[in-house]
């Protein structure tokens, strides 16, 4: 499988992690899992994903904290990453998540998770297209 393909789909949810990565491996992707900020990390320096889908809101560390972490990490720096939230209204949701702070913070942007399944997929693309 080439390395375009490879995800990291952070989520604490099981049940959204099963159905995303299903449609998401259905549609030719590679995917993997973590369950929680510190586990993203690890696994992130382990298979180097093409792109990280992180939700924002986790136990401990949150999404947005985990991203920072990475970016500290010369062996996690570089790896792109979409921001995943089940807010309905991301420009009044947490921390001002919207594409303005995703980008400001060095993430590509954001997913809502309350989308259709065919639309986040369709999104996912778009990310995981060379630059």
């Amino acid at each position: 499988m080439d390395k375009q393909s490879l995800l990291l789909v952070v989520d604490e949810d099981p049940n959204f992690q099963e159905i995303f990565s299903k449609r998401l491996t259905a549609e030719g992707f590679e995917v993997a899992h973590a369950s929680n900020g510190a586990e993203a990390i690890e696994k992130a320096k382990a298979i180097k994903p093409s792109l990280v889908l992180m939700d924002v809101k986790m136990p401990g560390m949150d999404g947005v904290e985990t991203f920072m972490k990475m970016r500290e990490d010369p062996e996690t720096k570089d790896i792109r990453v979409v921001f995943l939230t089940s807010f309905g209204n991301p420009e009044e949701g947490i921390q001002n998540l919207n594409s303005r702070f995703s980008e400001e913070i060095g993430a590509l942007g954001y997913i809502q998770k309350t989308e259709d399944l065919d639309n986040i997929v369709s999104k996912v693309k778009s990310f995981t297209q060379p630059a």
